[in-house]
C-alpha cells in the first residue's frame, strides 16, 4: 500500500510526524492511500486510538483526507502548496495576462483620503476599547447592503474577502467537514479550505453561476457549507441572474442547516445587479471586498450575516488582531462619500475589453466565458500546451490548474491591461494556441 515507506512511531505525535515527513520528501505521493487505523496499529504495536489521534492531527493540518469507507489518503495537493505558485512568470517583452490584478488606472488616488484621516487622527488618535468598526464605515456599508436587498445584520470589517471567509468557516465548521466550492473557482479559496483541514466538494458552474443540481448534489453528499460568488466569478466571470438566484434559493431551502457564504468581491466593478441569496439558510454571511474597485493593498472587506455568525466572527477577531485599522476604514469612508470611484464607468471599462475579446474568440471558433468582471475563461484540451504556445506568442496566461478541482482544463486571461488594439492579435494567438477545441460544459 505504501511501497517501501514504513510509517513509524509509538506516540500519536510521532506517527503524524512520520507521515508528514514522508509527504514533504515525496516518499508518500499525493493520493497515496494510508493503512486502515487498526492495521497500522497492529504493525506499530500501539493502541488503535493512538493511530486515530495521529490521523486526526494529520487531517487538521491538511496533510491527509478521509473519505468514509474509502479510507484515508494523502491530500492530492498539500495544504502548504499555494495555487498561486502555479503561474507563468512573464519574461521581458511578454504581456502578463495572468496576474489577476485590476487596472491600476481605474483605482482612485489615495493621497487625499489618507491626508484627511491622518489629520483626524492627529486630533483624536485611535485607541483601545474604541468601536472595532468606524460608525460612518458601518453606516455606509449597511446602506449599500440595504440598497441591494441584503438582509440586516451587524457590520464586521475584515482584512479582505479571504480573511472574512476563513473566519466564518472556522466559526461554524471543524476539520474534516466538507465545503461546497465552485469549480472552476477562486484559487485562494481552494487553498484555504484544505489548509483549514476541511474537504472541498466541487460544484460545477456555468455563465449564471453554480449549477443548481450540482449544488444540491454537493449538499446532499454532506457539505456543511457552501461558498458562492455573486458576480465577476473568478475565473469564469459568471454572474448569478434573477432566475438562477431563485433556483439556488430553492436548493438552499432544502438544506436550511447549511452555512452559506456569499462573496460579492465584484461590487463596484460590474454592471450586473446582485441577487442576494442571504437568508435562504439559517446561518449565512455576505462578504463584500473593496480590493478590486479601490485597491488590493487596502486589505479591507465588510461582512454581515445572521446574529450568531457575526457575533462569533467579531468575538474571535477581538482575541486576535482586535480590529481592522480604523485609518483604513476612514480612508474608505472618504473615498465612498466623495465618489472617488464611478462603478458604472469602471464596469464599462472592463466590459469594453472583455466583451470584444469573447466575441473575437467566438468568431475564431474558440469557446470563451466572461459575463462580468475582469477575467475571461477559455476551456482547452491541453492546458500546459496552450499556456506554452501563448507564452511563445508573447502572452502569459494563468494555467487553469490554479482554479480547478474536477472541472475540465482551461486558461484564464485577465483583461485589465488590454487596449482595443490588443484584441485582434490576442484572439489570433489564443486561437492558434488552443487549436480546435470541442466545446466543453461546466455542467
Amino acid at each position: 500500500m505504501l511501497g517501501e515507506y514504513r510509517i513509524s512511531g509509538r506516540r500519536a505525535s510521532d506517527i503524524a510526524a512520520s507521515v508528514e515527513r514522508a509527504v514533504g520528501s515525496g516518499e508518500l505521493a499525493p493520493g497515496q492511500v494510508l493503512p486502515p487505523m487498526r492495521e497500522l496499529a497492529r504493525q506499530l504495536e500501539v493502541n488503535p486510538n493512538t493511530v486515530a489521534a495521529a490521523y486526526r492531527t494529520l487531517r487538521e493540518r491538511g496533510v491527509i483526507e478521509t473519505a468514509g469507507r474509502r479510507g484515508s489518503r494523502v491530500r492530492p495537493r498539500p495544504a502548504s502548496t499555494a495555487r498561486g505558485s502555479l503561474r507563468v512568470e512573464a519574461p521581458p517583452g511578454v504581456r502578463d495576462l495572468g496576474d489577476g490584478n485590476p487596472d491600476a488606472a481605474l483605482l482612485p488616488e489615495l493621497g487625499e483620503a489618507f491626508a484627511v484621516v491622518t489629520q483626524a487622527y492627529a486630533r483624536e488618535p485611535g485607541m483601545y476599547a474604541q468601536p472595532a468598526v468606524v460608525p460612518e464605515f458601518a453606516e455606509l456599508a449597511r446602506a449599500a447592503f440595504e440598497a441591494d436587498g441584503v438582509p440586516a445584520g451587524q457590520m464586521v470589517a475584515t482584512s479582505g474577502s479571504l480573511d472574512a471567509i476563513e473566519r466564518v468557516l472556522v466559526a461554524h465548521l471543524r476539520p474534516g467537514d466538507a465545503v461546497a466550492v465552485e469549480d472552476p473557482g477562486w484559487g485562494g479559496l481552494l487553498d484555504l479550505v484544505p489548509a483549514l483541514g476541511m474537504r472541498p466538494v466541487p460544484v460545477a458552474v456555468d455563465d449564471d453561476g453554480p449549477v443548481p443540481d450540482a449544488l444540491d448534489a454537493a449538499l446532499r453528499s454532506g457539505a456543511r457549507a457552501a461558498v458562492i460568488t455573486d458576480r465577476a466569478q473568478n475565473p469564469t466571470g459568471a454572474a448569478i441572474g434573477a432566475g438562477r438566484a431563485i433556483e439556488i434559493r430553492a436548493v438552499l431551502a432544502g438544506h436550511r442547516g447549511v452555512l452559506l457564504i456569499e462573496d460579492d468581491h465584484g461590487h463596484a466593478i460590474v454592471d450586473q445587479p446582485v441577487h442576494p441569496l442571504a437568508g435562504a439558510t439559517d446561518r449565512w454571511a455576505f462578504v463584500r471586498s473593496t480590493a478590486k474597485a479601490y485597491g488590493p493593498d487596502l486589505r479591507v472587506a465588510v461582512l454581515t450575516g445572521d446574529p450568531v455568525t457575526t457575533d462569533r466572527v467579531s468575538g474571535r477577531q477581538r482575541l486576535g488582531p482586535g480590529w481592522v485599522s480604523r485609518l483604513l476604514q476612514g480612508a474608505l469612508v472618504h473615498l465612498w462619500t466623495t465618489g472617488a470611484v464611478d462603478p458604472a464607468e469602471v464596469a464599462r471599462s472592463y466590459g469594453r475589453r472583455r466583451d470584444p475579446l469573447v466575441r473575437a474568440l467566438a468568431d475564431r471558433g474558440v469557446e470563451a466565458h466572461g459575463r462580468s468582471g475582469m477575467n475571461v475563461w477559455v476551456p482547452v484540451t491541453d492546458e500546459t500546451g496552450a499556456v506554452a504556445r501563448l507564452l511563445h506568442a508573447g502572452w502569459a496566461a494563468a494555467p487553469g490548474a490554479r482554479f480547478r478541482l474536477a472541472s475540465p482544463q482551461g486558461i484564464r486571461l485577465t483583461v485589465s491591461t488590454l487596449t482595443e488594439a490588443d484584441i485582434t492579435p490576442l484572439a489570433d494567438a489564443v486561437a492558434e494556441a488552443v487549436g480546435p477545441v470541442k466545446p466543453l460544459s461546466y455542467g
